[in-house]
């Protein structure tokens, strides 16, 4: 058996298709979605991410209001531009890339972004919100992995799914969404404080591997039929490429798609779907700022 492989670039492109379906016609209404994406120094992997998020916004017709700002810049200063954003009734939607350079508290930056602006859902109003299943913005990789389940037509109702990884950003997040009514499933949380791991990742029907390390999950600890999402981007060395490395997930992925039932691939597997899912954030903003949700 081989598993089917879940094409996250092509489930993310039909959303973002019907975001810029649903801009159109705002923008026909006289609102023109905006998001504020601030980068602060030359972290190569952010600079990269934060390009992938400007793409994605001229593909969806939103207005792209990107600050890039240098490593030399104090919190204060970065604190008083989210201020300003936060005011401007233009912006609908502020997010900060991370990391931060390590002079600059990240929660404070984060505290900072209003909760009706937060489109990453990391403030602790969006994350309270997603915990008692009140409305809010999700956030993107958690949500992006729930809406392949779904695309996938994968059972999640009554299925046990292990998480590996509880950072604040997906494992935990994670955890909340895959127990909620809706997606139903039985949930484990594994991390570095966990015993016998493999035991319990191999009694898993779906398996999310969120801890940001190589081959964390190996074929020995998954079992036959399990769905396999793999969160994990890591750069390995190879000579072979022009940059010098390749990106490779948590999961062994060769050996793990012979056991598998679905898997998805590093690159082009959970990766597009955060893009997808922040640009229907942004979107849903600025319905809500408008009025109109």
């Amino acid at each position: 058996m081989s598993a089917q492989i879940i094409d996250g670039k092509a489930i993310a492109k039909s959303v973002r298709d019907d975001v810029a379906k649903k801009v159109s016609e705002l923008k026909s209404k006289g609102i023109n979605p905006c998001l504020a994406v601030i980068l602060v120094g030359e972290n190569p992997a952010s600079v990269s991410y934060v390009t992938g998020k400007q793409k994605a916004l001229a593909e969806a017709g939103m207005t792209d209001r990107s600050v890039h700002l240098p490593e030399s810049t104090t919190e204060e200063e970065l604190l008083s531009l989210i201020e300003k954003l936060n005011n401007d009734t233009s912006v609908n939607g502020i997010l900060v890339q991370l990391p931060l350079p390590k002079h600059i508290n990240e929660d404070r930056v984060i505290m900072a972004i209003k909760p009706e602006k937060d489109v990453d859902g990391f403030h602790p109003v969006n994350v309270g919100n997603l915990m008692i299943g009140r409305p809010g913005f999700l956030p993107c990789t958690p949500h992006g992995v729930v809406v392949l389940l779904e695309k996938m037509g994968i059972e999640t109702s009554g299925k046990h799914c292990v998480i590996v990884g509880r950072s604040n950003i997906v494992g935990k997040p994670l955890a909340i969404l895959m127990s909620s009514k809706k997606v139903n499933s039985t949930v484990t949380i594994c991390h570095t404080g966990t015993k016998n791991m493999a035991e319990i990742v191999k009694q898993a029907d779906i398996v999310v591997a969120a801890a940001g390390h190589v081959s964390t999950v190996t074929r020995d600890m998954v079992k036959p039929g399990a769905v396999v999402i793999d969160v994990g981007v890591n750069r390995i060395p190879d000579s072979t490429k022009k940059s010098g490395f390749r990106l490779v997930g948590d999961v062994e992925y060769e050996p793990i798609s012979e056991v598998a039932s679905f898997i998805t691939p590093v690159p082009g597997g959970v990766g597009p779907m955060t893009i997808a899912m922040l640009m229907a954030n942004t979107l849903e903003a600025a319905e809500k700022q408008n009025g109109l949700l």
